[in-house]
C-alpha cells in the first residue's frame, strides 16, 4: 500500500474515464461495469472518476453501480469544476488538445452543489478524495479549496485533492486545508514539473499519475485510432506523429521483452520507482489488461534496468507537443 497524505491506497489505482462513451470510442454499460468489477476483484480498489466524464454524470453513476454493496472496500475519488450547471457562467481553461480549451467554473458558491450531485451519482454519503479538476482562471485556488474545507468539516469529503495545478497553486491551497494528493499527467513521455514534485515532497502530498500509459501509447499497441476516440484531438496521436513516436519507442518495447514483462508493466513499474508516494491510475476496458496493470505492483526493477531505461528515455523525443 502507499499513502497520499493521510489516505492509504493500493500502489496502482483504476482510472474509470475510459468507461464512458466518446472517450475511447463506443462502449456499453454492461461492458463498463464488468471492467470496473474486475478491477475491484483484482485489488484495484482506488477508483478515480469525475462528474465531467460522460454525459450527465455517466461515469460517476457507473462507479456507483459497481461499488454498491462493497463501498467499504473502495477508495472513491472524483473531481469537480467542469460539469457546470446549465445557465451558469463558464470560463476558458486552456489545454493541449487540438480544440484548445475546456470550460469550467470553480466558484466557491458552486462547490457544495457539485459535491452533493456527485454523492447522488455515486450512491454514497461521503467522497474519499475530492479534487478540483482544473484551476479556474477566474477564482483563486485557495478560495475554491476553502469551500472544500467546509465539505470536510461537514463530513461529506474525507480528503482534498488538486488536479492539473502548479507548485504555487498547491502551496496556496495547502495553506487553507491539507491536500492529500495532486493529480497530474506523468509518464515516460510526459515528465512531471520538477518544482511541483519538489513541493509535494516538501508538503507531504501524494502524486496520482493520470495517463501513466500515455493514453495507451506506452502499451506499445497503438497504431491507429478509431472514430469517436478522443485521442484524435491530441497532436501526439496525429497519424504522422504517431508513426514517428512508435519508431522512437521501439528500444523501450524491446527492453520490456528482454525482461519478460509487457511494455505497460515496464512503464508503470518505472513510475512506481520514481517516488514512494506516486500512485498511477491506468484505465482499461479489457479484464486481462486490468490484471496485467495491477500485477505491476509486484514487479521490482533492478537499478541497472532503471539506468538503461533512463538512457533510452533521454533519446526518446516525442513528436506532437504537449498533451494535457
Amino acid at each position: 500500500m502507499r499513502t497520499l497524505g493521510k489516505l492509504t491506497v493500493p500502489p496502482i489505482g483504476y482510472g474509470a474515464m475510459v468507461l464512458s462513451p466518446g472517450i475511447y470510442g463506443e462502449i456499453d454499460d454492461d461492458w463498463a461495469l464488468a471492467a470496473l468489477r474486475h478491477a475491484l476483484d483484482e485489488g484495484g480498489t482506488h477508483i478515480d472518476t469525475s462528474d465531467a466524464y460522460g454525459p450527465d454524470g455517466h461515469n460517476e453513476r457507473l462507479v456507483g453501480r459497481a461499488i454498491k454493496g462493497r463501498r467499504d472496500e473502495v477508495v472513491v475519488a472524483t473531481k469537480f469544476g467542469l460539469a457546470v450547471p446549465e445557465g451558469v457562467e463558464t470560463r476558458s481553461i486552456p489545454v493541449g488538445y487540438a480544440f484548445g480549451e475546456l470550460r469550467g467554473n470553480a466558484d466557491p458558491a458552486l462547490v457544495r452543489g457539485y459535491a452533493e450531485r456527485s454523492l447522488r451519482n455515486l450512491g454514497t454519503d461521503v467522497i474519499d478524495l475530492y479534487y478540483l479538476h482544473y484551476p479556474d482562471p477566474g477564482v483563486p485556488v485557495e478560495d475554491t479549496m476553502g469551500a472544500v474545507a467546509d465539505l470536510v468539516r461537514a463530513g461529506l469529503v474525507r480528503h482534498a485533492g488538486l488536479s492539473n495545478v502548479t507548485a504555487e497553486q498547491l502551496r496556496s491551497a495547502h495553506a487553507v486545508l491539507p491536500i492529500a494528493a495532486v493529480q497530474v499527467e506523468w509518464s515516460m513521455w510526459r515528465p512531471i514539473d520538477p518544482e511541483l514534485l519538489a513541493a509535494t515532497r516538501e508538503l507531504g502530498v501524494g502524486v496520482v499519475a493520470w495517463s501513466p500509459l500515455g493514453s495507451g501509447f506506452l502499451t506499445g499497441s497503438v497504431s491507429k485510432l478509431e472514430e469517436g476516440d478522443f485521442r484524435r484531438h491530441a497532436p501526439r496521436f496525429d497519424a504522422a506523429n504517431l508513426a514517428v513516436n512508435n519508431d522512437r519507442y521501439a528500444p523501450i518495447r524491446r527492453l520490456a521483452t528482454e525482461l519478460g514483462i509487457t511494455p505497460a508493466q515496464l512503464a508503470l513499474g518505472w513510475l512506481l520507482h520514481q517516488d514512494e508516494h506516486v500512485v498511477p491510475i491506468p484505465g482499461s476496458r479489457t479484464p486481462s489488461h486490468i490484471t496485467e496493470n495491477l500485477q505491476t505492483a509486484g514487479i521490482a526493477l533492478h537499478p541497472d534496468t532503471l539506468r538503461r531505461l533512463d538512457e533510452a528515455l533521454s533519446s526518446f523525443k516525442v513528436e506532437g507537443g504537449t498533451l494535457l
